[in-house]
């Protein structure tokens, strides 16, 4: 199978190459007649740099009661408000189907078609987005950046490659806890003006998923260790006083009860926490089949992608996902889709939504309705 990967490496790379030899080109002239100034104001040029603030009220306080002896205790459990910090720059044609109502970007815009494999236009388009968030009580930093490329057949230019898309991206998203940089190069073959298929390779970096850092401490029983877990991580346990002490020498509880049900749990969190920021990142390379449908009237329109990664190197390193996975290929993908019609002059209903699945891990959203405009 390597070998089979390293032969469709070379024949996509013989599959892009221009139509024209690079020797037709005098490069060495093109380089020295390139003007940096005026590609940047090329590539900037209908760009929007974009900053907003967000924020709401999150949960509502939760009276908490206990019983101390026989006295009645009240406790309020206080959420913080919600909010979100937002700052980017984006060039994206939009589709024919994309409304462009609000005046201003806010960072709050579901745009599906952010994750689709090509854009509506040939060339560079670019997504630069940092989010700084609170939900629910807990602190996120959200990134999203990607730069992606499509040409078609009969392009010009020394360094122009016939039917090829590519795509670089950094993905952060806290809340589903996921992060990867990804770099894909394509073949691109047009089925008709709407259907095109690709094929390619995809290079994944990212912590290695699937890594269980509390395997160790599980018992033969399937039941895990935590005491002697927590008393590797300095905490104390004096039973016959009934005192538990975290790291610093406070006392974090009085009874076994408490012990377990509020305390070892964090003490697992943090210890996960831990393992995981220290170790390296590792490198994944993958075999990618695609295509991507767009077709648009002002009545119906649909624009659908889809990826999947059948086949996955492993280099037998001892955090390759192949290890978790029984030393079994899996299956990642991802896609989405936009749908919507107009039935007549009221009626209309949309379906959108797009799903990632990576290292068996899921992260989507997606949303329909229903429009009816009465006269």
């Amino acid at each position: 199978m390597k070998n089979i990967l390293i032969i469709l490496l070379l024949f996509l790379a013989s599959c892009v190459a221009p139509k024209k030899c690079c020797a037709q080109y005098d490069v060495a002239e093109y380089i020295k007649n390139y003007n940096l100034q005026a590609t940047l104001k090329k590539h900037l040029k209908f760009s929007t740099v974009y900053g907003a603030v967000n924020g709401g009220t999150s949960v509502s306080d939760v009276k908490v009661y206990s019983v101390t002896g026989e006295q009645l205790e009240q406790s309020i459990i206080e959420t913080p408000y919600d909010y979100s910090l937002t700052i980017g720059i984006r060039k994206i044609a939009r589709f024919g189907y994309e409304n462009r109502a609000n005046t201003f970007y806010d960072g709050t815009e579901s745009n599906y078609t952010d994750a689709a494999t090509v854009g509506k236009v040939k060339g560079f388009e670019y997504l630069f987005e940092v989010d700084y968030a609170r939900q629910q009580g807990k602190d996120y930093v959200d990134q999203h950046h990607f730069i992606r490329y499509s040409s078609d057949d009969d392009c010009e230019g020394p360094f122009c490659i016939d039917h090829f898309a590519a795509k670089v991206e950094y993905l952060k998203d806290g809340f589903a806890d996921i992060e990867y940089f990804e770099l894909s190069e394509r073949y691109r073959m047009k089925k008709n003006a709407d259907l095109a298929f690709s094929i390619g390779a995809v290079h994944r970096l990212a912590e290695p998923y699937g890594y269980n850092p509390l395997e160790e401490w599980i018992l033969d029983n399937g039941n895990l260790h935590y005491t002697y877990l927590a008393i590797q991580e300095g905490y104390t346990i004096d039973v016959a006083n009934s005192e538990y002490k975290d790291p610093s020498g406070a006392i974090v509880a009085n009874n076994s009860e408490v012990w377990k049900e509020v305390v070892i749990p964090q003490v697992i969190s943090d210890y996960t926490a831990k393992k995981r920021n220290e170790l390296k990142r590792v490198i994944q390379h993958s075999i990618i089949l695609g295509f991507d449908y767009y077709k648009y009237t002002k009545k119906r329109w649909v624009h659908a992608w889809g990826n999947v990664l059948p086949y996955h190197y492993d280099d037998g390193g001892e955090f390759s996902y192949h290890k978790y996975n029984d030393g079994k290929q899996w299956y990642d993908y991802s896609g989405g889709i936009i749908y919507g019609i107009k039935m007549n002059k009221s009626l209309g209903y949309f379906v959108e939504g797009k799903y990632n699945k990576y290292w068996n891990r899921e992260w989507y959203d997606f949303k329909f309705g229903v429009n009816y405009i009465i006269f």
